[in-house]
């Protein structure tokens, strides 16, 4: 095993309510691991918990071997953490482009990169998710599916080594959806590790290696995405029948 991420009876309260409930899991180096679960069973938290934009209650996160609780999410940003959002808010004055040349700014932390190579990488990141025709447009001009190509660019442009991933497929129609699946194959083939939360089934199940599954805030049950799918548990708490 080589995991780079590692989380430990990770716990997160808010006030009265317990979001998340000693979660434990790894996730291996190149490996894309899907997290899934009905509304409000914690998958966000859990995400902002391991990028650093929430703090746990308890348990610690562990980032290739090395405990990063007390780091703020920034840090862990140049240490190689990337993630998406489920609302998207580019800057809205820049173009596209400038956009993910922000992202390839901060990923050169020691300021090494000029504007005029950030904006280079932007172009290939931009290549890369297929929103290079929109360079020029501003940000805030984009519609949903586009937003959600540019949320992916921004984030890769970072040089990350782990990308967490919220929902980038919801709202899209099928063939966007099978262009994002792609995508998103591609950027593992560049040996990057993938957490991604989604609820379309068929894109979890074609994209991961691995499924972990919370309700309530605990894990429910986590492995290979066709043993965790006929899970009794899981049937009933998120896919939303019986068996017979």
């Amino acid at each position: 095993m080589d995991a780079i991420l590692e989380v430990r009876n990770l716990t997160k309260r808010f006030r009265g309510l317990l979001a998340i409930d000693r979660v434990s899991f790894a996730l291996e180096r190149n490996e894309i691991l899907g997290l899934i679960g009905p509304n409000g069973a914690g998958k966000t938290t859990l995400v902002s918990l391991v990028s650093g934009t929430l703090d746990p209650t308890n348990g610690s996160v562990l980032f290739e071997g090395a405990p990063i609780n007390q780091l703020p999410a920034y840090r862990r940003g140049l240490l190689g953490i990337a993630r998406t959002f489920q609302v998207m808010r580019p800057f809205p004055g820049l173009t596209v482009l400038d956009n993910v040349a922000v992202g390839a700014l901060f990923g050169a932390a020691d300021g090494s990169r000029k504007l005029s190579s950030a904006q280079e990488e932007a172009h290939r990141w931009l290549k890369f998710v297929g929103l290079d025709h929109r360079a020029a447009q501003r940000a805030d001009a984009l519609g949903g599916p586009d937003r959600k190509r540019l949320e992916l660019a921004k984030a890769l442009a970072m040089r990350p080594k782990l990308l967490l991933l919220d929902e980038v497929m919801a709202g899209l129609n099928h063939v966007e959806i099978e262009e994002v699946i792609e995508v998103i194959k591609k950027v593992r083939d560049q040996g990057i590790s993938i957490l991604v939360i989604e609820h379309v089934m068929k894109a979890i199940q074609s994209l991961s290696d691995r499924l972990l599954v919370l309700h309530h805030g605990e894990k429910i049950a986590e492995g290979k995405p066709e043993d965790v799918l006929s899970n009794d548990a899981v049937i009933t708490a998120y896919l939303g029948r019986k068996r017979p």
